[in-house]
C-alpha cells in the first residue's frame, strides 16, 4: 500500500477525483493511532495528512480556532493555553501522536466529555475533499445555528468513509486555572452508581464525572476546575459520603486522570466500548467482573470503556470471542462495539454490532450519495459501509 501526502487542498481534491474515476481505495490517515473499525484488505492507497497540519487562525475573542487535520492535538492545545483557552477533547493517547483530524474523525473522546459533549459538538465547520474531485465546504466560523444539512456532525465519526476532511473549524472554551477532585470508593456497583447519580444531580459543576472499577473494586472521581475547584471538590466528598462511600479529596489531579484516560485503550488486550444508560451502570460492572475485565466509564453519560485480557500463555482469539459474546448478551440491548483488538479478532467477529432497518439503510444512502464508487475506506464501518 503507498501513502501520498497533499499540501494543498487542491492537490487532495485532486488526489480524491482520481481515486474516485479509477476506483483506487482509499484511506484517510493521520499518525495511526487508532486501528478501530472492521478489519479486512488494505486499500490501494493512503492518504495522509502530514503536510495538512496547519493551525490556520486562533480567535481567541470569538472563542474560535481553524485547523488543518494534521496539527497534533497536544501542538493545537499548546497555542490554546497561551491565551488560557483549550480544544474540550482529551482523548487517550493525544501527546505528540494523534492528529486533531484522527480524533474528530474517529468521534475519540476522553473525560471532559462530560461537561463539554463530544466531537460533534465542538466542530462548528468542515471543508472536506471528496471522491469526485471537489472540495465542499459546509458550517460556520462563529458559534451559532445555519440552516441545512449539518455536514460537520455528518463526517464527525465517520471513520473516512465518506471523505477526507482537509479543514475544521472548531469552538474553543476557557481553560480551567486550577483543578481538584473528589474521590469515592466503593466495593458494590450499586453503591458506586449510587453516588455518581447524586454527584450527577447535585447543584455542582464537575467538569469529569468518572468510575473506575476492577478486582471487584472500584472508585468514583468527580473533577473540578475554576479559581476554587477545591472548594466545589469539598461539596462533592460530601454528597459522596452522605450516599454511603469513602471518600477523599485529591488537589494534585493530573496523573489521576492520565491513568483514567489511558485505561481506554489497550495495546495487548481488548477494549469493548459500552454504550449505555447511567442508570445501566452496575450491570456494566458486573458483566465487566464476569468477563475477568477492568472499566474505565462516564459516569454521567452511560458509556463505558471494558478492558479485556487474555489468559497467560495462551495464544488466539476464542477466549476474546467468547468474552465479547458474553458481554452482548450479558447487557442486551446496548451497544457494545469493539475498538482495540488484533487485527485477527476483528476480521472474525462483527466489531460494531449492526443496526437494523432504517437505521442502516439510512446509512448506505448516505454513503452512496458522497462515495458513490465506494472507494472511501470501503468495508471498515457499521454494516461493511
Amino acid at each position: 500500500m503507498r501513502r501520498e501526502c497533499p499540501a494543498t487542498y487542491e492537490e487532495a481534491a485532486e488526489l480524491m477525483g482520481a481515486c474516485g474515476r479509477d476506483r483506487t481505495t482509499l484511506r484517510p490517515c493521520g499518525h495511526g493511532t487508532k486501528a478501530w473499525g472492521r478489519a479486512g484488505d488494505d486499500p490501494d492507497l493512503e492518504i495522509g495528512t502530514d503536510k495538512l497540519d496547519s493551525l490556520i487562525e486562533h480567535n481567541a475573542g470569538d472563542f474560535t480556532a481553524v485547523l488543518q487535520p494534521g496539527i497534533p492535538l497536544a501542538a493545537a492545545q499548546a497555542v490554546f493555553a497561551e491565551s488560557d483557552q483549550m480544544l474540550a477533547l482529551d482523548p487517550p493517547l493525544a501527546g505528540d501522536r494523534a492528529t486533531v483530524g484522527g480524533v474528530v474523525a474517529s468521534g475519540d473522546s476522553g473525560p471532559l466529555r462530560h461537561n463539554f459533549k463530544s466531537a460533534r459538538d465542538l466542530v462548528l465547520g468542515v471543508k472536506v475533499a471528496l471522491s469526485d474531485g471537489i472540495v465542499a465546504t459546509a458550517g460556520s466560523r462563529v458559534i451559532k445555528n445555519v440552516a441545512g444539512y449539518d455536514l460537520a456532525k455528518l463526517y464527525t465519526g465517520s471513520f473516512g468513509t465518506l471523505g477526507l476532511i482537509v479543514e475544521m473549524t472548531v469552538r474553543l472554551h476557557p481553560r480551567p486555572p486550577g483543578s481538584a477532585t473528589a474521590v469515592g470508593h466503593a466495593s458494590d456497583p450499586e453503591a458506586l452508581a449510587a453516588a455518581a447519580s447524586a454527584v450527577a444531580h447535585a447543584r455542582l459543576e464537575s467538569n469529569s464525572l468518572d468510575v473506575f472499577w476492577g478486582d471487584g473494586a472500584g472508585r468514583l472521581l468527580a473533577r473540578y476546575g475554576g479559581a476554587e475547584p477545591g472548594l466545589q471538590a469539598e461539596a462533592a466528598l460530601r454528597v459522596m459520603e452522605d450516599s454511603g462511600v469513602e471518600a477523599e479529596l485529591i488537589e494534585a489531579d493530573a496523573e489521576l486522570w492520565e491513568r483514567q484516560r489511558n485505561g481506554q485503550r489497550s495495546t495487548e488486550g481488548v477494549v469493548v466500548k459500552v454504550s449505555a444508560l447511567p442508570a445501566a451502570l452496575p450491570a456494566v460492572l458486573r458483566a465487566a467482573d464476569e468477563a475477568g475485565g477492568t472499566v474505565v466509564g462516564r459516569a454521567g453519560m452511560g458509556l463505558s470503556w471494558i478492558t479485556l485480557s487474555g489468559p497467560a500463555g495462551k495464544g488466539g482469539t476464542d477466549w476474546a470471542v467468547g468474552a465479547i459474546d458474553g458481554l452482548r448478551h450479558r447487557l442486551d440491548p446496548y451497544v457494545c462495539t469493539v475498538l482495540d483488538a488484533p487485527a485477527e479478532l476483528r476480521a472474525e467477529i462483527d466489531v460494531w454490532g449492526e443496526p437494523e432497518g432504517p437505521a442502516l439503510d439510512l446509512m448506505r444512502r448516505v454513503k452512496e450519495r458522497f462515495d458513490p464508487h465506494n472507494v472511501c475506506n470501503p468495508g471498515v464501518f457499521v454494516g461493511g459501509i
